[in-house]
């Protein structure tokens, strides 16, 4: 029989406290709910490939602008006759690939050889300009009705919400070319471009807010009866503080995904305006004129090639993002 192994001088090595005993201490760092949305957004790479071609997109935009309005780089309005074929009758861009060069890398016009790059790259800031203002409005004023309604409920709910109700059955598109007929030349001290570019803003915003404001009231009225806000209202907390510091915070994320899914439907629609010729006058580019131009060169598809896929990439970079997003702010929702 063999006797039990002695153990006794493995028993600190055994100590869990005294093996540690020797180590420097390390303190536990927290994370914010912010700092964890970003790691979760971090690791989709579709929505990072996505943001970063939005912030591309947008310091593209503002590069266009300063191009060709204050450093008048770029000629957007230049006509090229000379690059433009006519000896069949027919107007065609000369060389191939639709006038394809060095110095016009897609292109020129059929009808006056205007450089199609510097018309894509001047018309991105009106595109983006116009679908951030109009978002910004609609989502403010629908989160400033839906909470409303969601908060105070009876029949502040319900007289808000018959207010989306008739505000969804409005027939925008039509509405915007009637209003364009009847614009006149000048109106609040704005006219020409700046005009056109105010209507569409406040057109597409002020007649999307339901949309914002139906889901900012169903996330309040769920928020409502959540134990934070019972919590605050037994400390004696008022209704301007548990909007402010109660709901409104947890509004943030949902507010936001919507309004980065909100983008692209607003520049589709500056877009489908413009090609029906009621958006920004011409000369001015914008896709949606340049598709609406394009429209009539149906064999030269390299024309209505550029500006749809402008388009056609906006869009789904943004809804990418928005989706990305979203996953990252509420996980429990994929």
């Amino acid at each position: 029989m063999t006797a039990p192994p002695d153990v006794s001088g493995s028993a600190a090595e055994a100590d869990p406290e005294a093996a540690l005993a020797g180590m420097p201490a390390k303190a536990i760092q927290g994370r914010s709910l912010g700092q964890i949305a970003w790691l979760r957004l971090k690791r989709d790479k579709v929505a990072m490939a996505a943001g970063v071609f939005v912030v591309l997109l947008v310091l593209m935009a503002v590069a266009g602008l300063l191009l060709d309005r204050v450093f008048d780089v770029v000629h957007p309005n230049t006509f090229h006759e000379d690059l433009v074929d006519t000896e069949f009758g027919t107007l065609a861009p000369k060389g191939a690939f639709g006038g394809m060069s060095a110095d016009h890398i897609f292109g020129v016009e059929p009808k006056n050889g205007r450089d199609i790059a510097a018309r894509v790259l001047s018309g991105a800031w009106i595109s983006l300009l116009i679908a951030f203002l109009a978002t910004l409005l609609s989502v403010f004023i629908g989160t400033v009705m839906g909470v409303t309604a969601g908060y105070f409920g009876g029949w502040v709910d319900t007289l808000i919400s018959r207010a989306m109700d008739v505000f969804l059955a409005f027939p925008l598109l039509v509405f915007a070319i009637a209003m364009v007929g009847v614009l006149p030349d000048e109106l609040f001290g704005l006219q020409g471009e700046a005009l056109r570019i105010a209507l569409l803003i406040f057109v597409i915003g002020f007649f999307n807010w339901p949309y914002a404001g139906r889901i900012v009231r169903g996330q309040t009225l769920s928020l409502r009866e959540r134990e934070f806000v019972d919590a605050a209202r037994s400390l004696g907390a008022r209704g301007p503080y548990i909007l402010f510091r109660e709901l409104l915070p947890n509004l943030v994320a949902p507010i936001l995904v919507y309004s980065t899914l909100l983008i692209p439907t607003n520049i589709l629609f500056e877009s489908a305006l413009s090609f029906l010729g009621v958006g920004i006058n011409a000369p001015t580019a914008t896709w949606g004129g340049m598709l609406s131009e394009a429209a009539a060169y149906y064999t030269i598809p390299h024309f209505m090639l550029w500006p749809g896929l402008a388009i056609f990439v906006t869009v789904l970079a943004f809804n990418l993002f928005g989706d990305g997003l979203r996953d990252a702010l509420d996980p429990r929702a994929r």
